[in-house]
C-alpha cells in the first residue's frame, strides 16, 4: 500500500472510525482498560489524527456517550418508540440487548459513571443526566397509563431496569432482565390510579 492510499484511507471518516473503534473497545474491555493508542490502532488512524479530534480521553468518552444517546440503541431509546404502547415501551426496558453479546456490559451510562467516579466530572454529570432523562421518560409513560403517582412508579421501574442491567453484567447473562420484567409487570398491574 502506498502513502497516498494510506492518507486517503486514514484521512476520510477518521472521526467516525475512531468512535466505532472506541465503542467496540469500551464495550469489550471497559473505558479505563482502553488506551488511546489502542483506539488509534483499531481505527486505524494516526495518534495525531486521534488527538486532533479528541484532545483528551474524556473528550472521546463524551463523544461516545453522546453518540450512544442519540443512536436509539440504549434503554432510553425504546422509551420513545411510537410503534409501541406506553406499557410495552416500559416492559421493553427489560428485554435482552439485540444482538445479545458476551461479555454483557450492562448500561453504558452506569459503566461510564463508575469509571469516572467524581460526580462533578463531565462524564459522570452526563451519565447522571441520561439516567434522569430515563426516569422522566418513564414518568411520562406512567402518567399516560393513568398512574396516581407516575414519578414514584417511574423511580421503581428505572431502579428495576438499572439493577437488572447491572446484574446481567456481573453474571454475564444477557437475558437476566426477564426476572425484573416480571416484577415490572406486577408493579404496572397493581399501581393505583386516581379512580382506583
Amino acid at each position: 500500500m502506498d502513502a497516498t492510499t494510506k492518507v486517503t484511507r486514514r484521512g476520510r471518516g477518521g472521526r467516525e472510525r475512531i468512535l466505532a473503534a472506541a465503542a467496540l473497545l469500551f464495550s469489550n474491555q471497559g473505558i479505563n482498560a482502553t488506551g488511546m493508542e489502542q483506539v488509534a490502532d483499531a481505527a486505524p488512524v494516526s495518534k495525531r489524527t486521534l488527538y486532533a479530534h479528541f484532545p483528551a480521553k474524556s473528550d472521546l468518552v463524551m463523544a461516545h456517550l453522546r453518540e450512544l444517546a442519540t443512536s436509539g440503541r440504549t434503554l432510553e431509546g425504546v422509551l420513545t418508540r411510537e410503534d409501541l404502547d406506553p406499557r410495552e415501551r416500559i416492559l421493553r426496558l427489560f428485554d435482552p440487548p439485540v444482538p445479545a453479546t458476551s461479555p454483557v456490559r450492562g448500561c453504558p451510562f452506569i459503566d461510564a459513571a463508575v469509571e469516572f467516579p467524581d460526580p462533578q466530572s463531565e462524564v459522570h454529570t452526563y451519565a447522571r443526566e441520561q439516567k434522569l432523562l430515563m426516569a422522566q421518560l418513564v414518568t411520562e409513560l406512567a402518567a399516560e397509563l393513568g398512574a396516581a403517582d407516575p414519578a414514584a412508579l417511574a423511580e421503581q421501574l428505572v431502579t428495576l431496569a438499572d439493577g437488572a442491567a447491572s446484574r446481567a453484567m456481573v453474571l454475564d447473562q444477557p437475558g437476566y432482565g426477564r426476572h425484573a420484567r416480571v416484577a415490572a409487570e406486577i408493579l404496572l398491574d397493581r399501581t393505583p390510579t386516581p379512580t382506583g
